[in-house]
């Protein structure tokens, strides 16, 4: 077999490993973008623990397919570079979404979230769901406030017995 057939083969199952251990994955068109901009993206992905790629639109067809993971023919044409993370099904969305809005010539294409198919609509609402860390925050909020309404008001009560 040629050394070409061999590099395919090896960037095919680089994609089907981080897609397979993906919680999300996040299809975007790089098209536009400068050098900087692109670097500056990577390291976006990178400082919130994903990956992001760019491949051959038919190695990551193939590499999904061999997964189950079905996007639609348009969402891999053109320029496609591809977000994973496996730690946070959020942050490929919110960094892409970011990025669209801040570089106005990113866009994001589609997603795969948790076993589902997401339209660009799907990403852009999953993008707006508050972090892991955020979202825990806000239950320890409403856990503790009942707590802290009690002992003001048995504070207040010895105040006025005082």
């Amino acid at each position: 077999m040629s050394a070409n057939f061999e590099n395919k083969k090896a960037i095919v199952q680089e994609i089907t490993t981080l897609a397979k251990d993906a919680k999300a994955i996040v299809l975007v068109d790089y098209r536009g973008l400068t050098v900087e901009q692109v670097t500056e993206l990577r390291n976006t992905y990178r400082q919130a623990g994903a990956v992001y790629k760019v491949y051959k639109n038919r190695l990551m067809k193939i590499a999904f397919e061999s997964l189950g993971i079905n996007f639609k023919p348009e969402d891999l044409e053109g320029t496609t570079a591809v977000a994973f993370s496996s730690t946070d099904a959020v942050v490929p969305a919110k960094i892409a979404v970011d990025g669209e809005n801040k570089y106005k010539v990113l866009k994001v294409k589609a997603g795969y979230c948790e076993g589902k198919y997401q339209t660009k609509d799907e990403v852009v609402a999953l993008s707006r769901v508050p972090s892991r860390e955020v979202l825990v925050a806000q239950l320890l909020g409403l856990l503790t406030s009942p707590m802290r309404s009690l002992a003001v008001a048995i504070s207040e009560v010895a105040k006025k017995k005082a």
